[in-house]
């Protein structure tokens, strides 16, 4: 029997019944491990998610970065900015230092921010970029705000690119709209920031910009619109070039001025509203419209000029330097003293069917101070005086005496004038009358076709070729037949006037040129006409007796027309049924030489050489001859004397070399220029 104690005690610990049992029960081993595991499972599970994202974030950032950023082009030192990527552009100076023509893309001085009106940088952060000085390149406020915008207007209505950002993607990108493209448009604007300061940024961007019109930067785009620098701009021009950079070809003023003068006006809003300028500032540019310059007709009296030039500078620019200043040997008045004559010629001539007419002159050098390829460049850009290849009938008899001379015949020898036969080819005077026995000096002087055709038999037409050779009409056959006595083979008019001046440089010839020096646009050599004395190519004496044959054509014979009245020499030549009328002749000073004629080779009116081409060729050489005092021809031995300007030229082509041997040995370019 046990105690009451022992029935208490063993009532106490005896559990109660589950339902009247209201604490938590005794604990289990088993749930407890569970519920553990269970939390492992979870934890696991989010270790694991959150790996897998970090590494899909990771993914997918480097697959970013690669679209985006693996192939970023590497920018380089900042002074290198200012022309990479740069199209070329080529200015055109007289040999006076007078630029006369530009071709290609326009591009002026670089300016800096302190050259400029203060309004002028502020206008163009005003329309493109008003937080410039408060980002780094990216502006996150200016994305939102564009984004905003856009979605309002449900399309791409701002854009969200920065000043700096707009760099980026004129020097290093293309134009497309892609992420790819935004993306690295942003990296670069960020590198470009850290490189440059905020002044230097602005005013890469201001002298980089394009502006319609070929004009690139903000000098080259004042010049352009409204024929001055920026330097000068008023508030009112200012806006306007501001307006354009956001569709530069669409909005330029010559296009469509009403579109960009409405923009503009946004810009002088969006300038008040920066508070950078007053309200009465922007009404009074409103009030005062900017006033453009007139176009320019075509290229004036340089286009044949600047054709030939544009086409010898790209062949002598061996290391492709952009941005040419191209020196020409043109004299400006020259020039234009040249493209008169032309058109007074061609004025006169048309209703006689000389419809077109080119004229060529040289300087002792054989450097060409005038070239006319026709009446007018806009209309017919063919150039006459160095494409066209005529018969020069008989400006030719001038080798084929030259031919005789060297053979040892005189001016004062006699030959007859009657007529011909040679294997049927029965040549005639112009006039159809004959003289008997007369002078070559006579012959010449009257251009008697059968006594140079006598001559040519005489000495050989192989010794005449190899004569006209010599003096650099090298489309002559060297085996030629008979005609070439009257010019039947053709060559250019820059050819003969060329050849002409063997004589008056008293048998020395300098192959002519156009072009004398190169330089890159701040100056530095790229080319320079090799200066080198004429060749010799005829015996002095002998070009002595020529000169003399070539002033009796002017004093006596057929050149009467283009007397000076002072020493000239010359000679004419019409081909036959008068499709070609030539002049060539020279003074002491300058050789020049007219062709007249139709471009279809029709035959004119009895237009012949001494008629309207001495003519012209007179109007010309009294305009160049101008100021200087006569002289006579000199005698053999006195070539030298034959311009006292020479000193000069060989000064000056001492300092060219002196300038050319100063930089470096890639920068010197190659021999050549010759037309």
């Amino acid at each position: 029997m046990r105690s009451r104690t022992e029935a208490e005690d063993t009532a106490i610990v005896r559990p109660p019944p589950p339902s009247q049992s209201p604490g938590p029960g005794p604990i289990r081993a088993d749930l407890e491990h569970a519920r553990a595991k269970q939390i492992g499972v979870w934890r696991a599970l989010g270790l694991g998610l959150g790996i897998g994202a970090t590494l899909s974030l990771l993914f997918v950032g480097l697959w970013v970065w690669k679209l985006a950023f693996s192939d970023l082009p590497t920018i380089p030192d900042k002074a290198e900015l200012w022309s990479m990527n740069r199209p070329a552009g080529t200015t055109f100076v007289d040999r006076n230092g007078k630029v006369v023509g530009q071709r290609g893309p326009k591009h002026g001085s670089p300016l800096t921010l302190q050259e400029l009106p203060p309004y002028l940088p502020k206008a163009f952060m005003a329309a493109e970029d008003r937080r410039f000085y408060h980002h780094g390149g990216v502006d996150l406020i200016g994305i939102l705000r564009a984004a905003k915008t856009d979605i309002a207007k449900h399309k791409l209505a701002q854009g969200g690119s920065t000043i700096t950002q707009q760099i980026a993607r004129t020097l290093f990108l293309t134009p497309e709209q892609t992420l790819r493209r935004k993306l690295q448009e942003a990296g670069l604007a960020i590198r470009i920031e850290h490189l440059m300061t905020k002044d230097e940024v602005l005013a890469l961007y201001l002298n980089r910009i394009y502006f319609g019109g070929g004009a690139y930067g903000v000098e080259a785009a004042s010049q352009t619109y409204f024929g001055k620098s920026a330097r000068n701009l008023n508030l009112s021009e200012a806006a306007l070039l501001a307006a354009l950079p956001k569709a530069p070809t669409r909005l330029a003023p010559t296009d469509d001025f009403q579109s960009a003068l409405r923009r503009s006006h946004l810009v002088l809003r969006s300038l008040v509203a920066e508070h950078w300028i007053t309200d009465e500032q922007a009404a009074d540019a409103v009030l005062h419209p900017p006033k453009l310059v007139s176009e320019p007709e075509g290229e004036g009296d340089f286009g044949y000029v600047l054709d030939l030039a544009a086409v010898q500078a790209k062949q002598l620019n061996t290391a492709n330097v952009p941005d040419l200043v191209v020196h020409l040997t043109i004299d400006s008045r020259l020039q234009a003293e040249a493209t008169q004559a032309v058109r007074e010629a061609v004025a006169k001539g048309t209703p006689l069917g000389a419809t077109q007419a080119a004229l060529v002159a040289l300087g002792p050098s054989g450097d060409v101070q005038a070239m006319v390829g026709g009446a007018d460049h806009r209309l017919s850009a063919f150039n006459r005086a160095t494409q066209a290849q005529r018969q020069p009938g008989s400006a030719f008899k001038a080798f084929v005496y030259a031919a005789a001379l060297d053979q040892g015949i005189s001016p004062d020898d006699v030959r007859e004038d009657a007529p011909v036969n040679i294997n049927g080819w029965r040549p005639t005077n112009a006039d159809g009358q004959y003289a008997g026995n007369i002078s070559l000096a006579d012959a010449f002087a009257w251009s008697k076709n059968t006594v140079a055709v006598r001559l040519t038999q005489e000495v050989g037409p192989a010794k005449v070729a190899d004569m006209a050779r010599r003096f650099g009409l090298t489309t002559i056959p060297p085996h030629p037949a008979p005609p070439i006595a009257l010019g039947a083979y053709e060559t250019s008019l820059i050819d003969l006037v060329s050849g002409y001046q063997g004589f008056q440089l008293g048998g020395r010839r300098a192959a002519p040129y156009l072009i004398e020096s190169i330089t890159d646009a701040r100056g530095r050599p790229v080319y320079k006409h090799p200066p080198e004395a004429p060749a010799n190519v005829y015996d002095p004496a002998k070009a002595a007796q020529m000169v003399r044959l070539m002033q009796g054509v002017i004093d006596k014979g057929t050149g009467r027309k283009a007397a000076l009245g002072r020493p000239a020499a010359g000679k004419t030549g019409t081909t036959s049924d008068y499709r070609d009328a030539w002049f060539v002749g020279f003074t002491p000073d300058y050789v020049a030489g007219v062709w007249m004629g139709d471009d279809r080779g029709a035959s004119m009116k009895h237009v012949a050489g001494g008629d309207l081409p001495a003519e012209a060729w007179k109007r010309f050489m009294l305009a160049a001859e101008q100021g200087l005092p006569p002289r006579p021809f000199p005698k053999p031995g006195e070539a030298d004397a034959v311009d006292p300007r020479a000193d000069f030229y060989r000064d000056l082509a001492g300092q060219f070399d002196a300038a050319a041997s100063a930089a470096p040995p890639e920068q010197h370019g190659v021999l050549g220029g010759r037309l």
